[in-house]
Formats: C-alpha cells, sequence, structure tokens
C-alpha cells in the first residue's frame, strides 16, 4: 500500500461490505505486500465498527505463503460469541465455512510481557472449551489470495460459537483429542490440535507475543480460537456444522444468511 489513506480506504470497504451483507470478487484495492501492512488495515477496520472486541481468532499460515511471509500464524478480531446450537450468519455471496476448535479464555497477563514460553502462555489461560470457528468474508477467494487478504478483513472471521468446558483442562491431553468436523451430518475432516506448531497452547504463545508487538493491552476474558484443528470446510446458509471432540461433547451450530445492518 502507498499511503494511510489507501489502508483507510481498504478498511473502509470491507466494513461497508460486511455492513451491507455484500460481496467482492477482487481485492478491494492494493493488495498489503506485509503482514505488517496487513495489520494495519486490520487495525483502521476496528476503530471504525464500533463494535467490542470479544477475542481473536488465530489460524496457521500455509506454504508457500509460510515462507514467503516468515509467519505460521495471523490473528484477527471476533465480535459475535454465542453459545447454545445458536444460528450464525455467514456471507452468501462471500466466503463461509465452519471449523472445528479449542477455545482458550484469557485470564490475567503480566503487563509489559513481550516473550513467552508455552508454560506462560498456559499460565495466561482461564479455561479451554470446546468450539466453532465462522470463518466468514465478503471476499469470496479470500484464502486463495492470502493471509494478506485474511489479515485485513478481520482474519476472516465472523463468530464463535462456545460449547462446553473442558474439565481440568492442563491434565485432559486435550490437545491429542481426535476432532472431527460434520456439515449436514456428513464427517469432511479430521485432526488434533497436536499438529499444530505446539499445539492449541501455541497459538496462544503467538497471539501474546503478536499484541505485544502491536502494542494492544490484552483484556481477561478474551477468547481465543485455537486454529482450524480439522481443515478449513466450506459450507452455505442452510448447513448445519457439528464439531465433535473424541467422545468429549461436541458443538453443533445452522448457518443463516446474514442480513444488512
Amino acid at each position: 500500500m502507498s499511503s494511510e489513506r489507501d489502508r483507510d480506504a481498504i478498511a473502509g470497504r470491507f466494513r461497508a461490505a460486511r455492513r451491507a451483507a455484500g460481496s467482492f470478487a477482487d481485492f478491494p484495492g492494493e493488495l498489503p505486500a506485509t503482514l505488517d501492512e496487513a495489520y494495519a488495515v486490520q487495525d483502521a477496520a476496528i476503530t471504525g465498527w464500533d463494535r467490542p472486541v470479544l477475542g481473536w481468532k488465530v489460524g496457521r499460515i500455509m506454504p508457500p505463503f509460510e515462507e514467503a511471509l516468515g509467519a505460521e500464524r495471523l490473528a484477527g478480531p471476533i465480535f459475535d460469541v454465542r453459545e447454545g446450537e445458536p444460528a450464525m450468519p455467514v456471507f452468501a455471496d462471500g466466503f463461509a465455512a465452519g471449523e472445528a476448535e479449542f477455545l482458550l479464555r484469557l485470564g490475567a497477563v503480566p503487563a509489559g510481557k513481550t516473550r513467552f514460553t508455552l508454560d506462560a502462555a498456559a499460565d495466561a489461560i482461564d479455561a479451554v472449551h470446546l468450539g466453532i470457528e465462522i470463518a466468514s468474508s465478503p471476499l469470496r477467494p479470500i484464502n486463495d489470495i492470502g493471509p494478506a487478504a485474511v489479515v485485513s478483513d478481520f482474519g476472516n472471521n465472523n463468530g464463535l460459537v462456545v460449547g462446553p468446558a473442558i474439565e481440568n483442562w492442563r491434565i485432559s491431553g486435550f490437545e491429542d483429542w481426535t476432532v472431527t468436523t460434520l456439515i449436514d451430518g456428513v464427517a469432511v475432516g479430521t485432526g488434533a490440535a497436536r499438529g499444530f506448531p505446539d499445539g492449541a497452547i501455541g497459538a496462544v504463545r503467538f497471539f501474546l507475543e503478536l499484541m505485544a508487538r502491536r502494542g494492544i493491552a490484552i483484556v481477561p476474558g478474551w477468547w481465543i480460537s485455537s486454529g482450524a484443528v480439522t481443515g478449513v470446510h466450506e459450507a452455505k446458509p442452510g448447513q448445519t456444522v457439528e464439531a465433535r471432540f473424541d467422545g468429549h461433547g461436541s458443538v453443533k451450530c445452522r448457518l443463516e444468511a446474514a442480513q444488512p445492518s
């Protein structure tokens, strides 16, 4: 991007499309060349969104983007958190997917700390729940374009479904559980959080260090989504997404078309 004006214009176009429940066929402006530029777009979009941040999604960056950008993960804000078996809005003419995830709720984090071990990251977590991330964006080819596009539009997030808590999560071995995602009752993917770099706790460590670099203060109670344990599974309005966690519980929601707001 060549200027702050370009950054603000891209952020404004994404906000407008989300409010209108609209869609894009192409990135709405010059694609950020770096993740720092993309996070600057994200910051501008958050500033104009007028809704409180309730948590943050963390997602994997896969090859070849990982090598090109020098990062394994990315993050984006979450503004919609629901419980039970809710109807979750997605952009019908954009991108939409359901992702089985572990949801890690933050407690107190030492002020001024910029580097974290895995143990220190675990100490910052006060609960772990089963959950589903609703990945959705007005930009239909968002994942094909790559991480810079994903970061620019709220991390390609449009909500979180919070399921049951994991009792004694630190000794539960939850990162080794087999997780299955189903769309309309049909299994579409399986996996385990241990397959991520440093597991689900590694997602929290990444997030805490990223917020320190971005100068964003941690808010106790924020939810951190671990990343898609079984992969990213596209779905559409009217379909049901279910995540099953190795006999330890499940989470379910139904997708519906987002409406203008």
